[in-house]
């Protein structure tokens, strides 16, 4: 598996807004599409790299629209990789509460690596804690 410092054959910088997210996010699922990923595959890649750019957007870039986004990804015939960097300080994934405790459970918010890690083969994070790395093998 690449690690994070192994480039990836697409890259594209966006503005920190969603609506640029959105125009990557069809983007690569289109690929995916074309490439024959089951519909269950593609929903797991879609949910994952939404939950990805709004976190970026989020909590990384926290809404700042003089920051960018940037999004690297390799659409092949077995695997999709795809890794989401923000230009904030990063953070601990360890840190995270776990969204299913009895105390964290009606919170709307903290839902999303346990998504990502749910339908994804792989969600890593790069040592600053500013990009993640989202895998999934076609079935």
């Amino acid at each position: 598996m690449p690690s994070h410092s192994e480039a990836l054959p697409f890259r594209v910088i966006i503005p920190n807004n969603l609506t640029a997210a959105r125009k990557v996010e069809e983007r690569i699922i289109r690929q995916v599409e074309a490439m024959g990923y089951a519909p269950r595959c593609v929903f797991g890649i879609r949910l994952a790299l939404e939950e990805a750019m709004v976190n970026a957007f989020k909590h990384g870039n926290r809404g700042d629209e003089s920051k960018r986004i940037i999004v690297s990804y390799d659409v092949g015939p077995e695997r999709v990789i795809v890794r989401v960097r923000d230009e904030g300080s990063g953070f601990d994934p360890a840190r995270v509460p776990d969204p299913t405790s009895p105390d964290r459970v009606c919170l709307p918010c903290g839902r999303g690596i346990m998504l990502m890690r749910a339908y994804l083969d792989e969600v890593t994070y790069s040592q600053e804690g500013n990009e993640v790395q989202l895998v999934k093998e076609k079935l």
